[in-house]
């Protein structure tokens, strides 16, 4: 793994944890050498991430649409990505991340995370993806996935798509070792 797509808020949010979790995950992505590469903002966590890997000295790649190139301030020594459409900006995110780490968010942060998940389920791509679950904060997320598998709306194999920790350094552990599931069996068991 060399390259870690970030997905979290454009906020910080009401605790204080979920900004030293950030810095926590800025430090380890520059000090074991991957390449940060998220959505080019200096706001929120996203910017709080991003500042703690260039003070590390580490590599950071920020892919940012035209409509909000204006307003956001560009970082110091990023590569910069502009792009049309956020569609555009989650497609070469796919493309230049080995990994994906989901840290707090909104609903940008749901949606990038879900489609992650839905082209590794369709197996488009085969990159993990792990919640850094600062405060339990993806617990409903999580139980949201077990209800889908409960309701046979989903299969084991979808679950395995995805992990998570509250640790950083755990997470990225993780996320080294994990093996995204054969897409032959999930058609294998649709086809049923």
């Amino acid at each position: 793994m060399k390259a870690i797509g970030l997905f979290c808020g454009s906020h910080c949010g009401n605790n204080p944890l979920f900004k030293q979790i950030a810095e926590q995950l800025g430090k380890l992505i520059a000090t074991n050498d991957y390449t940060l590469v998220y959505g080019g903002s200096s706001w929120g966590l996203m910017g709080v991430v991003a500042s703690k890997v260039l003070e590390n000295n580490g590599k950071v790649v920020g892919i940012i649409p035209d409509f909000f190139s204006e307003n956001v301030v560009e970082q110091r020594e990023i590569t910069i990505h502009k792009v049309k459409s956020m569609a555009e900006r989650k497609e070469m995110m796919a493309d230049m991340a080995d990994v994906f780490v989901a840290l707090p968010g909104g609903i940008g942060t749901l949606d990038e995370v879900t489609e992650i998940m839905s082209m590794n389920q369709l197996g488009l791509i085969a990159k993990p993806i792990g919640l850094l679950n600062c405060n339990n904060f993806f617990d409903p997320f999580l139980k949201q996935i077990d209800n889908m598998f409960a309701e046979d709306l989903i299969h084991e194999v979808h679950r395995k798509m995805l992990t998570h920790s509250t640790d950083p350094k755990l997470l990225l552990q993780k996320l080294e070792t994990m093996q995204i599931p054969n897409q032959d069996e999930w058609f294998k068991v649709i086809k049923k």
